[in-house]
């Protein structure tokens, strides 16, 4: 069991199919408001509602790709509504890890120094 891949992924897998479920409920909610204030029809409503769900999918995917690897805390409620909070606002997440500069090319700071050359070794003495 230990050597199944998705047993090390078991932690993230439970997170975002959690914060996933708890995000449908809360789609149908914003759906409904947001329809209710732009259009106020069945068809505003189930719009929204349905993209908001594509949304929230789309970021499950796209944070489980990113996280699931480096993800081995146990779940707990903390964890999930990291995971749900994650899932709203993953635009935002992924848009400041593509933009963040490596650390060289910050401001102040120098680069790495590079290692100090090696020398060629020596030629074997000739054989007599």
């Amino acid at each position: 069991m230990q050597n199944d891949p998705l047993w090390k992924l078991r932690h993230a897998l439970a997170g975002v199919g959690l914060a996933l479920l708890l995000s449908v409920p809360v789609a149908a909610l914003l759906g409904s408001a947001l329809g209710d204030i732009l259009g106020g029809s069945y068809g505003w409503r189930a719009g929204l509602y349905s993209g908001l769900l594509l949304y929230v999918v789309v970021g499950a995917f796209v944070l489980f790709a990113k996280v699931a690897r480096h993800e081995t805390r146990p779940l707990s409620v903390q964890r999930v509504g990291l995971w749900l909070l994650s899932l709203w606002l993953w635009p935002f997440l992924w848009l400041m890890a593509t933009k963040r500069p490596a650390s060289a090319d910050e401001p102040g700071r120098s680069p790495p120094a590079s290692p100090p050359a090696v020398p060629p070794a020596p030629p074997p003495p000739p054989s007599l």
